[in-house]
C-alpha cells in the first residue's frame, strides 16, 4: 500500500547481504537507469547509426561509456549525499531563472521524447500483433500512469529492476545476426571516422542518447527514495556511513551504465550485420528496424527486436515521466515520491499522468514523433550541457554537499564528460541546423 508502514519483509531487505545477494541487492537506481537510457527512442538512434555506418561509428560507445558512470555518479551522490534531488539543490543555491528554464526545457524534452518512445512501442505491438498502432500507444500511456500511481515503491522499484531483463533480447538478437566477430571488435578500438555532415550529427546523437538530462533528476530522486525506504538520513548528516554508501553508488551506477552499452552496442552490431550488409541505410524508427530485420535475419530476430522495444519502453516512459515530476514538485517546494499516497502528492502524480499523455497524444494530433525526436535532441543538447556544469558546481559546494564534496579524480571527469557534451553540441549545431 503506498505511504504504508514498513513490512517484515522491508526489514529483512534491509538487512546487510554479502556475496552474490549483496552484490544484486546493491544494484538498484544505476541498474534501472542505464537500462532506461536503452529506451525506443534510442534504439531507434542505435539501429540507425548501425544501418547507415556499420560499424563504424562502435568506437564511440567506448568513448562515451567512462562519461555516463562519471556525470552518473554525481547525480547519484548529489541525491543520496544532501537528501534532495536535482531540482531542489538549484532552488536551495543558484538562481531561480537558473531553475525554471532548466526544468521548462526538460519538461519539453520528455514530453517529445515520451511520444517518440511510446509511438515506437505501439507501432512494435502492431507488428507483432496487428491492429491499431495509435490506439496501443495511448493504451501503453495509459498502462504505465496506473502503473506508477497505484504500486508502492519497493513493488515498482522491484518491477523496474526485472523489467531490465527485456534488453537481453537484443543480446539473443545478436547472436543470430551472423556478426563478424573480429571486424566488430576491432572497430571498438580503431576508429573508421568520416569528415561529412551525416556522421558528425550520428556522433553527437549517440552522445545525446546516452548522456541525457532526465536520468540525471531521475536517479538523484530514485537514491532520495532508497533512503526514504531504508529510513536512512543524508549522507552529508551520517558522513561515517558514507563509506559503504558511496562505494555502492559507485558499483551500481558502473553496472548500469555498462550493461546500458553494451546493449546499444548489441543493437548496433546486429543492424550492421543485417541491414547495413544487406544495403538498407536509412532507419527512421526502432519498429521500422524490427520490420526491416525479418526478411533478412528471420521472423525470430524481428519478434525478439519488436519485443525489446516494448520491454524497454515499460522501463523508460516511467522513468522520463518520474523524472519530470520529481523535477517540478522539487521546482515549486512541495513534497513528492512514488511511496506517496496520490492524494497526498498530487502535483508529483498529475505531472506524471500530464506528461505521459501529452507524449501519448502527440501523433495523434499530427505531429511526427520522429521529427519531434530530432527537436528534442536540440532540447537536451541546449539543456545537458549547463545543467551538467551546474552539477558540478552542486557536487563540489561544501554549503551542498558538507564534508563530502567530490574528490579530485571523478571531478576531472566529470568537467571532461561536460567539456566532449559542450563540444559535441557545437558540433551538432554546426552540422545539423
Amino acid at each position: 500500500m503506498k505511504g504504508g508502514q514498513p513490512s517484515s519483509g522491508d526489514a529483512a531487505e534491509a538487512e546487510p547481504a554479502t556475496g552474490r545477494r549483496g552484490f544484486l541487492a546493491s544494484l538498484g537506481p544505476g541498474l534501472v537507469t542505464g537500462a532506461a537510457d536503452d529506451d525506443p527512442s534510442g534504439i531507434g538512434t542505435h539501429s540507425q547509426v548501425g544501418a547507415q555506418f556499420g560499424y563504424g561509428l562502435a568506437w564511440t560507445f567506448v568513448l562515451s561509456f567512462p562519461l555516463m558512470v562519471a556525470i552518473q555518479q554525481v547525480a547519484a551522490e548529489i541525491g543520496s549525499v544532501t537528501g534532495a534531488g536535482i531540482a531542489r539543490n538549484l532552488r536551495r543555491h543558484y538562481a531561480r531563472p537558473v531553475l525554471w528554464s532548466m526544468v521548462s526545457l526538460l519538461l519539453v524534452a520528455n514530453i517529445v521524447n515520451l511520444g517518440a518512445d511510446l509511438s515506437a512501442m505501439g507501432a512494435a505491438l502492431a507488428l507483432l500483433a496487428g491492429g491499431n498502432a495509435t490506439l496501443y500507444t495511448l493504451l501503453f500511456g495509459v498502462i504505465c500512469i496506473v502503473l506508477e500511481v497505484a504500486l508502492s515503491y519497493p513493488r515498482y522499484a522491484s518491477i523496474l529492476k526485472w523489467t531490465t531483463l527485456s534488453l537481453f533480447t537484443y543480446v539473443a538478437v545478436v547472436m543470430v545476426a551472423g556478426v563478424p566477430w573480429p571486424h566488430a571488435l576491432r572497430s571498438l578500438v580503431v576508429p573508421e571516422i568520416q569528415f561529412n555532415a551525416a556522421y558528425a550529427t550520428a556522433f553527437v546523437a549517440i552522445l545525446g542518447t546516452t548522456i541525457s538530462p532526465y536520468l540525471f533528476f531521475w536517479q538523484a530522486g530514485q537514491e532520495i527514495e532508497e533512503q526514504h525506504r531504508h529510513h536512512t538520513k543524508p549522507l552529508c548528516i551520517t558522513p561515517r556511513e558514507a563509506g559503504p554508501e558511496l562505494k555502492r553508488i559507485r558499483t551500481d551506477t558502473l553496472v548500469g551504465m555498462a550493461f546500458s552499452t553494451l546493449v546499444s552496442l548489441a543493437i548496433v552490431f546486429a543492424t550492421a550485420a543485417t541491414l547495413h550488409a544487406n544495403g538498407i541505410f536509412d532507419i527512421a524508427t526502432s519498429a521500422q528496424a524490427a520490420e526491416a530485420l525479418e526478411p533478412i535475419a528471420g521472423r525470430f530476430a524481428s519478434a525478439m527486436f519488436a519485443l525489446g522495444i516494448i520491454g524497454t519502453g515499460l522501463l523508460a516512459v516511467p522513468v522520463l515521466a518520474g523524472s519530470a515530476a520529481y523535477a517540478v514538485t522539487e521546482m515549486v517546494g512541495v513534497a513528492g515520491s512514488l511511496d506517496a499516497k496520490p492524494l497526498d502528492a498530487r502535483l508529483f502524480y498529475a505531472t506524471i499522468a500530464v506528461t505521459t499523455l501529452a507524449g501519448a497524444s502527440l501523433n495523434t494530433i499530427g505531429i511526427d514523433p520522429v521529427r519531434a525526436l530530432y527537436w528534442a535532441a536540440v532540447v537536451n543538447g541546449v539543456l545537458a550541457v549547463p545543467l551538467m556544469a551546474v552539477m558540478m558546481l552542486i557536487v563540489r559546494n561544501p554549503r551542498a554537499m558538507g564534508r563530502l564534496t567530490l574528490p579530485l579524480g571523478p571531478t576531472l571527469l566529470g568537467w571532461g564528460a561536460t567539456f566532449v557534451m559542450f563540444a559535441a553540441t557545437m558540433i551538432f549545431f554546426l552540422f545539423a541546423l
